[in-house]
């Protein structure tokens, strides 16, 4: 029998999505907004589904707790050294991929199609007629190749690119027709058109992209980020962009959030930014992927997407 906590901004429309399913072996169900509201709930949950910023500041008082459901993809909440780490993590995995995919491609489409040029051509009363490019042809680099750069090497396949992963060590996904790894980085980069990264934040991933990684990019190439802020040098990006080094980024995510006035890059010429919004949390998706692992919790079996903490994803 377990009892289980819902902690999350949304936590009432979660708990209908877990009461609907009428989970085998569930004991307790109780929901709140914040760790203020956990504190009349009591601290016996064997179970906690939730956001990981909030889970953090409630898991000293869970002493029966024995596993997290994370609603992020990241975790890094979860991941200080200093936190308790004697229970099952997961995080969700597996549900952002789609988003992603129409998050990124809507951009290199963009690009590809000059829609912004199309759009202020439109204003001006100025017809403009010029010849746009293709994604067919065009080599897409993936810096990381989990369940959202398969997803993203997958759409890629579709519009008849080819792609290249540089990833820790592992090769699993079909649609990648080359896998780099460890001093690999630029040979890489070189001659991709387009480069996304969907890093989780580690130690190892921190100013990935560095002055060096960008200058082995050509010229044309646009950078897309919507896997974490700290894997960018951002000096050495906005130098790129305002040089002509690099053709246009892409960034969703930032070292810094909110990103601070006066901050560089609110003036940097060809860069858009997005304000983590590339994959929105929908409470279905999530609920849904809460209730598949509950099934295997209750069976005995181990949850789908276990983190690692000592790696970090």
């Amino acid at each position: 029998m377990s009892r289980v906590l819902i902690l999350s901004k949304h936590a009432d429309e979660y708990r209908c999505l877990v009461e609907a399913a009428d989970l085998p072996g569930l004991e307790g169900l109780a929901a709140a907004a914040s760790p203020d509201e956990v504190l009349a709930l009591g601290d016996d949950f064997d179970v906690l589904f939730g956001e990981p910023s909030l889970i953090r500041e409630v898991l000293p008082r869970l002493r029966a707790l024995r596993w997290v459901q994370a609603t992020w993809a990241g975790v890094e909440p979860l991941l200080d050294p200093s936190l308790r780490r004697d229970y099952l993590l997961t995080n969700a995995r597996g549900v952002f991929g789609g988003l992603m995919s129409e998050f990124v491609f809507g951009y290199l489409l963009q690009h590809e199609r000059r829609m912004i040029e199309r759009y202020l051509a439109q204003q001006e009363q100025r017809w403009d007629a010029s010849v746009t490019g293709t994604l067919r042809g065009k080599t897409l680099g993936l810096l990381g190749v989990g369940s959202i750069g398969s997803a993203l090497a997958g759409t890629a396949r579709h519009f008849g690119m080819s792609v290249r992963g540089y990833t820790r060590a592992s090769e699993s996904c079909p649609d990648v027709d080359a896998y780099y790894h460890g001093s690999r980085l630029l040979d890489f980069a070189g001659g991709l058109d387009y480069l996304v990264s969907v890093l989780p934040n580690t130690k190892e991933t921190r100013c990935i992209v560095d002055a060096s990684l960008l200058g082995r990019l050509p010229a044309h190439a646009v950078f897309v980020n919507v896997g974490r802020g700290e894997a960018v040098d951002e000096a050495a990006l906005a130098t790129a962009l305002r040089s002509g080094k690099l053709a246009a980024a892409v960034l969703d995510v930032f070292e810094q959030e909110p990103l601070p006035p006066g901050h560089p890059f609110w003036h940097t010429p060809n860069l858009l930014m997005t304000f983590h919004t590339s994959a929105p949390s929908f409470p279905g998706d999530l609920a849904r992927l809460f209730i598949e692992n509950y099934r295997r919790y209750a069976a005995g079996r181990v949850p789908l997407h276990a983190v690692d903490f000592e790696k970090g994803y």
